[in-house]
């Protein structure tokens, strides 16, 4: 994959980005939204395709892209078609940060080192290039507006951008509502991206658990021969496990 063209999840990180404040909009779902941009990207080249509401690799080879080689060779090793929020949903370590360094690396943003309250450090992120950013809303924004049908690439960063809720930071207001609205009715023009941008919706609902078969109660061990429940992959490592009160801060 040549790095002239951006990725789906640079340009929604792009798109969450304020240039005012250096924070990301909707950080929690925006976790989300990564993973699936990922498998929407991994779709577009010809790597992964769908399967029902389960996601297949068709093609393991590489894409030059190291954090989308990443995920592919985690759904490669499931051996099997993975349910597209069963994948969203898994554990996650950093997705976010990874791409902002990423995006840092890449001359596009640029760290801005803080404090919050005085004490804790925090870091910002500024696009040094808002041309960039603007352009990428400008897609949206033809699509919105003209009514005619966006390529792939757009139609799947549009579902994505309303799944993870960035329709508010886009288009504000009383007066952004009936883009909010447009934006969320490109979602049917690219299949992939539809697929991706539901099963994000699905976790977000608490879709993602579901009964498994041999299960063993709580304090049992699981009969001979039961199988164990498949572990969600993701394109970064699992967080680990801390305990039932753990909870994870997103900046």
């Amino acid at each position: 994959m040549g790095r002239s063209r951006r990725t789906i999840p640079e340009e929604l990180l792009l798109l969450a980005l304020d240039p005012t404040t250096g924070t990301t909009a909707q950080p929690q779902s925006l976790d989300l939204g990564l993973a699936g941009a990922q498998l929407v990207e991994l779709a577009l080249a010809g790597r992964i395709a769908p399967d029902g509401d389960r996601i297949a690799v068709v093609s393991p080879r590489p894409t030059g892209d190291p954090t989308l080689d990443c995920a592919l060779e985690l759904l490669r090793r499931r051996g099997a078609p993975v349910r597209a929020v069963h994948w969203i949903g898994g554990p996650r370590l950093g997705l976010r940060q990874t791409y902002l360094s990423h995006l840092e690396r890449c001359g596009m943003v640029h760290a801005v080192a803080g404090q919050m309250c005085g004490v804790l450090p925090t870091t910002r992120y500024q696009a040094t290039d808002t041309d960039i950013s603007r352009e990428i809303k400008a897609r949206l924004d033809s699509a919105i507006r003209t009514g005619v049908p966006p390529d792939p690439r757009t139609a799947a960063l549009a579902a994505l951008a309303h799944a993870v809720g960035l329709g508010k930071h886009l288009y504000p207001g009383n007066e952004g509502r009936s883009s909010r609205s447009r934006l969320r009715d490109l979602i049917r023009h690219d299949p992939m991206g539809g697929l991706v941008a539901h099963a994000v919706m699905d976790v977000q609902n608490g879709a993602v658990a579901q009964p498994r078969r041999n299960q063993a109660p709580p304090g049992r061990q699981a009969g001979p021969g039961a199988r164990s429940a498949p572990e969600p992959a993701r394109g970064v490592p699992a967080q680990p496990h801390r305990g039932p009160m753990a909870r994870v801060v997103a900046h």
